[in-house]
């Protein structure tokens, strides 16, 4: 996966894209969700995340109570060691990652804690959940870190709905 021509491509169709799937809220949200549903089988069928892990380098999950406990045993340490080494408070008072790319990301873009990852992780780039037309802003910001979904939103361009 080339991130390079990936980032200039999503900077391209930044403006384009944010218009276009604003527009998409006026739309019929059974229609939309079956689209985005339908696209995201499609391209997950052509792109291998493994090739990428953009999100993973640039961006950081939040990490619920839930999440901290269940990445903390799979370390075995103690859930607050795991905060006090690993997160900090962002401006929405969330625990998020201290740095970026994650530290349990490892160099074959494998992750480390794959079966004890967040929620956010496993429901990452969320192109198949149910009311996608709730969730434009943040389907906007994911143009701009994964290629799936920026790839997505090209072709769902092309539907008529």
């Amino acid at each position: 996966m080339d991130l390079t021509a990936f980032n200039d491509k999503a900077q391209r169709l930044a403006k384009e894209n944010k218009k276009f799937l604003t527009g998409l809220k006026k739309k019929d949200p059974r229609k939309l969700d079956e689209a985005f549903h339908q696209l995201h089988e499609e391209v997950f069928e052509e792109i291998d995340c493994l090739t990428c892990a953009n999100c993973c380098k640039t961006t950081s999950p939040i990490f619920y109570q839930t999440d901290i406990e269940r990445v903390a045993k799979a370390l075995r340490m103690k859930p607050g060691d795991f905060v006090e080494q690993y997160l900090q408070l962002d401006e929405d008072n969330d625990y998020v990652l201290k740095s970026s790319p994650c530290p349990f990301l490892d160099e074959d873009n494998y992750c480390k804690v794959y079966d004890s990852r967040p929620k956010a992780c496993r429901e990452y780039p969320h192109t198949d959940r149910k009311k996608m037309v709730q969730i434009m802003e943040l389907t906007y910001k994911n143009t701009l870190v994964c290629p799936a979904v920026l790839e997505m939103v090209e072709r769902l361009k092309q539907v008529k709905m």
